[in-house]
């Protein structure tokens, strides 16, 4: 039996997806988390076999949340399910210990595979996305993205950026302080070249590091 704990905080989302899996013989949906921090804390004590993670959620989102899983619950295996495409984000994920990557255009029969591959030790890429990396590899455009310049850290507060979060509520919940989090900040305006947050979310958009209804 696969184990798996669905994290997203859309309940719609994470409806279909358990239907799916439950019709699937040798799966099982153990769990159901709509925050970062609550897939930390449900992996710490539980250890689902496979967890399925959304990136952009409230709270820490799903690249610290990875990040955490990774290295508290090495058994636990994480496949990041997203609307992001485009790298740096699949590269990121993949370097703090993600054992696979696809995007929320998959087909459910994509899903059950890559399920099923990873629990088994393999590692899965949605195909066109390793097609897009090794292409991008292939032609030397690695760079081209400016938001290949940015640190996990400076692209886990890109992200709560773009949503509207503010530098205080940033700060109580990555527990650093509020003048960390501006100097990550202002960091980050510095590589990219823009003067602001609303620049900053622009720019995000226009790279396709965030769709436009979660920049809301």
């Amino acid at each position: 039996m696969i184990n798996v704990l669905l994290v997203d905080d859309h309940e719609l989302v994470r409806t279909g997806i358990k239907r799916i899996l439950d019709d699937v013989r040798g799966f099982k949906v153990v769990g159901e988390a709509k925050t970062g921090e609550e897939a930390v804390s449900y992996c710490r004590q539980s250890e689902p076999d496979i967890v399925l993670m959304d990136m952009n959620m409230p709270g820490i989102g799903g690249l610290e949340a990875t990040k955490k899983i990774c290295r508290y619950c090495p058994d636990v295996k994480v496949i990041v399910l997203t609307v992001h495409c485009e790298d740096p984000f699949p590269s990121k994920v993949m370097q703090i210990g993600a054992h696979g990557y696809l995007t929320k255009s998959a087909g459910p029969d994509e899903m059950i595979n890559a399920i099923r591959a990873v629990n088994a030790g393999q590692r899965y890429i949605a195909p066109e996305i390793a097609q897009q990396i090794a292409l991008a590899q292939f032609s030397g455009k690695v760079d081209e993205n400016p938001f290949q310049s940015l640190s996990d850290r400076e692209l886990q507060i890109m992200l709560m950026i773009t949503k509207g979060e503010k530098a205080q509520d940033i700060a109580d919940r990555l527990n650093l302080s509020s003048k960390t989090v501006n100097s990550y900040r202002y960091r980050m305006f510095e590589k990219l070249n823009v003067s602001g947050d609303v620049e900053l979310t622009h720019l995000a958009i226009r790279h396709k590091m965030i769709d436009i209804d979660s920049s809301h």
